[in-house]
């Protein structure tokens, strides 16, 4: 579960003093799909690197699995983000001098994993996204969309409980977009958190709630029927 608590986050200059994040509250349980969604400049990215512990924040509360983060040191806070949660960007950023097999290995290394371990997972996750024949290829000789699944595979061969997605298909066409959102179901369905910042309400639409955000603050709360069972009108919008 993850649970944010009234929490501000503030960037500061000589003279002016801007509120990102506004007295947010928003709680996620396990297995949940949420879309995040706004307008430029509402939140929604500094939202996600506060949930993802790449920023600190001024107020309030955030607790990962009942873990209070402001208590932890910085090794504390490395640690969890390495082993609890996973990051996919828009721009992917896989290393380009790394074949696929190295750019997925990366993260792992950190864990102290064993060869073999570290083996198995890289496999099982780049043959869920579909590209096991690929791991020796480098990121240059793959689509925008290959690209994007390697990035979601170095994203999950961790084992993450949650995933966090900042317009993973924002550098893609549609029908690259629509594979990634339809590969990141499949992901959820196996039991992993998502938390996908998009300006496409169409994607937002496939989560199984979606998050608003207007100024630092939630401005607007939507519950979609599942996936499973969508509505008839929200399916042919």
């Amino acid at each position: 579960m993850l649970k944010m608590q009234d929490v501000s986050k503030v960037y500061r200059t000589d003279l002016i003093e801007t509120y990102a994040l506004r007295e947010f509250s928003l709680e996620v349980s396990a297995g949940e799909f949420v879309a995040i969604t706004g307008p430029s400049g509402s939140g929604k990215t500094t939202f996600l690197n506060v949930a993802g512990l790449l920023e600190n924040f001024e107020t309030g509360s955030y607790r990962i699995d009942g873990t209070d983060v402001r208590g932890l040191s910085d090794d504390q806070r490395s640690r969890l983000r390495n082993e609890r949660i996973g990051f996919i960007f828009q721009s992917f950023n896989l290393i380009p001098d790394l074949n696929i097999y190295d750019n997925v290995d990366v993260p792992l290394r950190y864990r102290r994993l064993s060869t073999r371990e570290r083996h198995e997972r890289i496999g099982s996750a780049l043959d869920l996204v579909g590209l096991s024949s690929r791991m020796k290829h480098m990121p240059s000789q793959l689509s925008g969309g290959q690209q994007q699944r390697v990035a979601i595979a170095r994203a999950i061969a961790g084992d993450p409980a949650f995933l966090l997605a900042d317009e993973p298909t924002g550098n893609l066409d549609s029908l690259m977009a629509r594979q990634v959102m339809e590969l990141l179901e499949q992901i959820n369905e196996l039991g992993t958190t998502i938390l996908l910042v998009t300006h496409d309400p169409e994607l937002a639409r496939r989560a199984q709630r979606n998050v608003h955000l207007v100024d630092g603050q939630i401005s607007d709360f939507r519950t979609y029927e599942p996936r499973a069972a969508p509505d008839a009108g929200l399916a042919h919008a």
